[in-house]
């Protein structure tokens, strides 16, 4: 009597019923479950699909698979444009771009520029992250070394002195998530100290550092790599360098782009075995390029030349480095579980669970979990993204919703 009952309700159309799929739990991936979604939050989850009917519009998603809506903690730019650029409507395109996926949360990055300069940036993402549309701020440069500036132009590099730290706080009004610095610069120690104190993640990266200076900015407070083994010394059997204090150190969560080109798979394996899945954030690094196709595209006060995928400065100084990437998350995903040999589940650690702990925004996302927000990615067989959700709004339909 009560299935009869249940199945003679009408549907609600504010509640959205995902059945049928494979999902991605914190507690493993379960076979053929139920998702509810309503007020733009994770209602009940069911490790089964129940036998009554359900009410709400349903979607049935059999045959694919269901993960937590990415998080990129590192990201330039995309769909053409640039965090970079201090236009609203342009930064928006960048966040739209990623958000089509499968990222739902996500960090804006900034390029080496004047401290005037990025400080107007800042104000400008600053209103983007109180309206809810990015997670916060993250500062790549200018305090980091000129012997590893990579895509970051040489002449605008400067000291992390802990003053000019203070400034872009500052002008981020209280947004900055993170700050990447060389910690054997003069003032790196005391800049990591500041910004442990302040609550935001220092992290090491275009760094020049031997193994001890990096334990000396791990004591200090510095729980990020950016980018682990791009923009640092190599991993050597006398002088270890940054990589290996990096990577033993369980304070760290050591940042990969995982596109096939800034890592062989091999040291990706080495790093996730290493570190362990829970220390591995997945990120982009993305720049403009991503989610388009190949041809010309500023970076910061840069122009960078796209072939084949690879995005490389064009000219100057650093003519050739490989700028960022044109990666997005949903690539990422895919060839950790197809080429890397990552468990689905480790492959949502590393780009969803983990970084969203990092961020502090895990108790709303990064996982699948009744009460938090409904951001999600559903994947087909082959691991292809078919269907973006985010606060419970479909940013990509799966086909035939």
């Amino acid at each position: 009597m009560a299935q009869q009952q249940s199945a003679q309700r009408s549907p609600d159309p504010g509640r959205t019923v995902l059945t049928g799929a494979r999902i991605a739990r914190p507690s493993g991936v379960v076979d053929c479950g139920r998702i509810t979604v309503e007020g733009g939050r994770i209602g009940d989850i069911h490790s089964r699909d129940l036998d009554e009917a359900a009410s709400g519009r349903v979607v049935d998603l059999s045959g694919h698979l269901v993960v937590p809506g990415f998080v990129d903690m590192h990201v330039h730019g995309g769909g053409g444009g640039s965090f970079s650029s201090a236009d609203p409507e342009e930064c928006m395109t960048v966040v739209e771009t990623h958000r089509r996926h499968g990222t739902t949360s996500m960090l804006a990055s900034t390029v080496t520029g004047e401290l005037a300069d990025l400080a107007r940036q800042a104000a400008v993402l600053a209103e983007l992250v109180q309206q809810g549309e990015l997670a916060g701020i993250h500062f790549e440069g200018p305090f980091i070394s000129a012997h590893r500036c990579g895509a970051h132009q040489p002449e605008l590099l400067r000291d992390p002195d802990p003053a000019d730290v203070r400034k872009l706080l500052d002008a981020a009004h209280g947004t900055t998530s993170m700050v990447t610095l060389a910690p054997e610069l003069p003032g790196g120690l005391e800049s990591v100290r500041l910004l442990a104190d302040a609550g935001v993640l220092a992290a090491v990266g275009h760094t020049d550092s031997t193994y001890d200076a990096t334990r000396r900015a791990i004591e200090a407070g510095a729980t990020v790599a950016t980018h682990l083994f791009n923009a640092m010394p190599a991993l050597g059997h006398r002088a270890p360098g940054p990589v290996a204090a990096l990577l033993e150190d369980e304070r760290i969560t050591v940042e990969l782009i995982n596109d096939g080109t800034h890592l062989h798979p091999a040291i990706l394996q080495l790093a996730v075995r290493e570190a362990g899945a829970g220390r591995v954030a997945f990120i982009t690094d993305a720049m403009g390029a991503a989610g388009m196709s190949d041809g010309m595209y500023p970076l910061g006060p840069m122009q960078v030349e796209v072939k084949d995928g690879v995005a490389r400065i064009s000219d100057g100084p650093t003519a050739g480095s490989i700028a960022g990437s044109t990666l997005t998350l949903d690539r990422a995903f895919r060839r950790a579980v197809t080429v890397d040999g990552l468990t689905v589940d480790q492959a949502v650690q590393a780009l969803s669970a983990t970084p969203a702990r990092l961020l502090g925004i895990d108790g709303r996302t990064g996982s699948l979990e009744t009460g938090k927000d409904a951001d999600l990615v559903v994947l087909d067989a082959a691991y292809d993204l078919v269907g973006v959700m985010r606060r419970g709004e479909w940013v990509v339909r799966p086909a035939g919703v």
